[in-house]
């Protein structure tokens, strides 16, 4: 775990934050995805499916029983020949009869080797797809305040350890932090988990979670998710930023996903959020990726891109983009498909909406299709985003009531103007370990 502060111009003082805590009376559910975010369904005319075998408990202590715990792809085989479609719905990345399910989703973690109150328990559990970001509530952050190092073996020969300590640095920078971990007595399932807070003189807060492990046939996952508090450099205003990162692999498949979530805001109502997304099962690849804008005063921003290709070098996909201000301003996409004989298809479309209730729809396609009128239409956008800086300042107490160490009289941070941190490409490549077929 890396250790690092960030340099910010002033201290960051809580109290200024309160009023703005005092004025959030609703809590509103996580924002995900907007309504107006289309998906890619994979439909295919043969016989493929993915059957997701039920998982079923065993004694916590039984580790040779493991592999009936977790969810795994069953591919059906089929002929080498099939026709694929595209139609806007959910997000379905593979033909599955059960719908939103991956290979690492389980409806219930039970601890694994460990027998109860022998050591730390796990509360890890592999991360599930389309989840977005998880609040702080929900990952149990308790950091002890003493330095411990144990660990300690079990009945049945399982292992676990548990550690913490504080780290000091330059500037009033502390870094408290407990890790945790275990594994079965053959070592062909293991976890691992650790927790973090950090802060420094500027204000600057911290708070962290990172999670791995793998069973023993051979799936695995990791995760991590943090949160942070800190005066953005030019502006003074105060920011909090929240991150997500998941991946899961299978041990015996081709087959495996990736995620990365972003969400920025500022206390000027400015906020940005964003998702980039991998998957693959054997033959098949599917990418996502999404982002808004809302600059606090009625500009918004949002666009999506979605494209998936399959060994036999059928490709497909659909993109859209959007930007208003006050109720005027524009929409366009395209929808395309590439067949395996690199037959091309494509239809692009535009919308321009004048805010006085018209609207000039205009697209066309390779096959012909063309259309340019005028309509009598109520234009619709969100202005605000679902889930802005009240909502993440209430859900963010524990990163809020960070300590940071007692500051020296006469001692100030240091100040650092560099430049601020660049956002997010919008195209980052896919994990170690996971083959790009755009890159063949």
């Amino acid at each position: 775990m890396a250790a690092s502060s960030r340099g910010l111009p002033t201290q960051f003082n809580l109290k200024r934050l309160n009023p703005m805590l005092l004025d959030q009376t609703k809590r509103r559910k996580l924002w995900l995805e907007t309504d107006l975010v289309r998906s890619i369904r994979i439909t295919c005319s043969s016989s493929d499916s993915v059957t997701p075998i039920r998982s079923s408990t065993s004694s916590a202590g039984n580790c040779g029983d493991e592999k009936e715990q977790w969810r795994r792809f069953n591919l059906k085989k089929s002929p080498h020949t099939q026709r694929v479609g595209v139609q806007a719905s959910g997000v379905v990345p593979f033909a599955s009869p059960r719908g939103r399910r991956s290979f690492m989703q389980q409806e219930k973690f039970y601890p694994r080797c460990t027998p109860r109150n022998s050591g730390p328990q796990s509360r890890d559990t592999p991360p599930k797809r389309d989840t977005g970001i998880a609040n702080e509530k929900d990952w149990g952050i308790s950091l002890l305040n003493e330095n411990i190092n144990e660990s300690g073996t079990n009945e049945d020969g399982s292992t676990w350890y548990r550690e913490s300590g504080e780290e000091l640095g330059e500037n009033g920078y502390r870094c408290r932090w407990t890790r945790m971990g275990g594994q079965c007595r053959d070592g062909s399932s293991e976890w691992k988990e650790t927790w973090w807070e950090k802060s420094d003189w500027t204000g600057y807060k911290e708070l962290g979670v990172e999670k791995s492990g793998r069973n023993a046939e051979g799936d695995s996952w990791w995760e991590t998710w943090e949160e942070n508090l800190h005066q953005d450099e030019w502006s003074n205003i105060a920011r909090i930023e929240r991150s997500a990162q998941k991946q899961a692999k299978s041990g015996t498949e081709n087959a495996g996903w990736y995620e990365k979530w972003w969400e920025k805001c500022d206390a000027k109502g400015w906020t940005e959020k964003g998702a980039y997304k991998y998957g693959r099962l054997n033959e098949q690849s599917w990418w996502e990726q999404w982002g808004e804008n809302y600059d606090g005063r009625g500009s918004v921003v949002k666009w999506t891109d979605k494209w998936a290709e399959t060994e036999l070098g059928t490709k497909w996909g659909d993109k859209w983009e959007e930007k208003f201000f006050k109720g005027i301003g524009s929409r366009h996409g395209e929808t395309w498909h590439v067949s395996s004989s690199s037959e091309r298809w494509s239809r692009t479309w535009g919308e321009e909406h004048f805010g006085n209730g018209k609207v000039h729809k205009y697209g066309q396609s390779t096959t012909g299709e063309s259309w340019d009128i005028v309509v009598d239409e109520e234009t619709y956008y969100e202005a605000e985003p679902h889930y802005g800086w009240a909502d993440v300042v209430g859900d963010s107490t524990q990163l809020l009531s960070i300590e940071p160490r007692e500051r020296p009289p006469g001692v100030f941070p240091n100040l650092n103007f560099g430049p601020s941190l660049s956002p997010p490409s919008d195209d980052p490549p896919p994990p170690s370990g996971y083959d790009d077929p755009r890159e063949e």
